[in-house]
């Protein structure tokens, strides 16, 4: 648990809090405009080109063997970069809504469907729903281990998490395929609250997104080359599997460091709104590493302003965070930030750690709630 303190707030200084946090939120909303257009575009068209240099170089690679190690590894980088940006600075921030106010069509937060197995409506259920709306609750928010990982104490342990320290590899390098089964919800199945024709039908528009998804990769452009099929398909799975592993690193370096916190249910019943900002700061993490670790990270290296403001465009949370981090050290409330290796380093050590049986920590209460309210967009 971390030694972390916060400075309790009295009633008045919640709500003070939720206030500011409000207002900033909207000076932030009534000055979308033509700059914000114009980066989600620029986004769109980086991942267009990066992918389109990708597969080409690997195509070269195929069809010219002197030059085939580099640029089968060129290509490999640029496809991987193509479907990093992809996911998460072009898809993910999409799926939010933050760009709904353009009224383009490809850009909408209802309909837009990405580059992953899994597909974008289960996801706006766990993520959107679900994750930002319990983030961190324990019973509510998926996301807390995945149903496969004991990250924190207070998990109840069991002995198939001996195993963890493995199954966390195995989950970084098939994260796309843990994401698009995460709302089948496998273990209803296991536990008899699921028949196999229920769980035949949730899954049909998932197999469906499977089928195209490993068609287009491991079929469709690995057949392009013909009689060189293998070296553009053993690209593809290459660079699938580093996009994988990055957005893993950066979604667990989010909430799970050391000074991240896990709530109870009890503590979102009448939850007010700087209660509810406050859980989320408390349950977030940041990342350093400036304007290239933004746009790689989706702009999640700000985890905590995007908590707190889901339905902003994320290239703004880098300015967002100045105004966040004074109004966080008014009230006296830790905000958690740290270079990835840090933060990495800590969750690893939270996998290891928590593998093995470990006594519940004394709970850290969140303020007493006021007047109910709700998560914002």
């Amino acid at each position: 648990m971390s030694s972390v303190h916060n400075r309790a707030l009295s009633p008045a200084e919640l709500q003070a809090f939720g206030a500011e946090l409000d207002a900033l939120r909207a000076r932030q909303l009534a000055t979308l405009g033509a700059r914000d257009a114009r980066y989600i575009r620029r986004v769109v068209a980086a991942v267009r080109w990066t992918g389109v240099a990708g597969r080409a170089l690997l195509f070269l690679g195929a069809f010219v063997h002197s030059v085939l190690i580099p640029a089968w590894i060129a290509g490999v980088v640029m496809l991987a970069l193509s479907k990093i940006l992809e996911n998460m600075e072009l898809a993910h921030n999409v799926i939010h809504g933050q760009y709904d106010w353009m009224g383009d069509p490809q850009l909408q937060g209802s309909t837009y469907e990405w580059d992953i197995v899994g597909t974008a409506d289960n996801w706006r259920k766990t993520h959107n729903f679900r994750h930002h709306t319990y983030t961190n609750v324990r019973g509510l928010d998926d996301d807390i281990g995945y149903g496969l990982l004991r990250i924190f104490p207070e998990q109840r342990w069991r002995p198939f998490y001996l195993m963890q320290p493995v199954v966390a590899v195995v989950f970084a390098l098939l994260f796309e395929w843990g994401i698009a089964i995460q709302d089948l919800r496998l273990g209803r199945v296991f536990a008899g609250k699921m028949t196999l024709r229920q769980l035949g039908a949730q899954f049909r528009p998932v197999g469906r997104k499977m089928g195209k998804q490993m068609f287009k990769d491991y079929l469709l452009f690995p057949a392009l080359a013909g009689p060189f099929f293998l070296p553009v398909l053993l690209g593809n799975v290459a660079a699938n599997l580093i996009r994988n592993v990055w957005t893993y690193v950066i979604i667990f370096c989010g909430h799970f460091t050391a000074d991240a916190e896990t709530f109870p249910k009890e503590c979102v019943r009448d939850e007010s709104r700087g209660h509810w900002y406050l859980r989320q700061l408390r349950g977030s993490s940041n990342l350093t590493g400036g304007k290239l670790m933004n746009v790689m990270s989706g702009n999640l290296s700000h985890q905590i302003e995007h908590h707190f403001y889901p339905d902003i465009p994320a290239n703004r949370y880098a300015a967002i965070a100045v105004e966040v981090k004074d109004i966080c050290a008014r009230y006296g409330q830790h905000y958690n930030t740290g270079s990835l290796p840090r933060q990495f380093g800590q969750v690893m050590w939270r996998i290891v750690r928590h593998a093995f049986p470990s006594k519940p920590g004394r709970a850290r209460a969140l303020p007493a709630v006021g007047e109910a309210s709700r998560q914002p967009g």
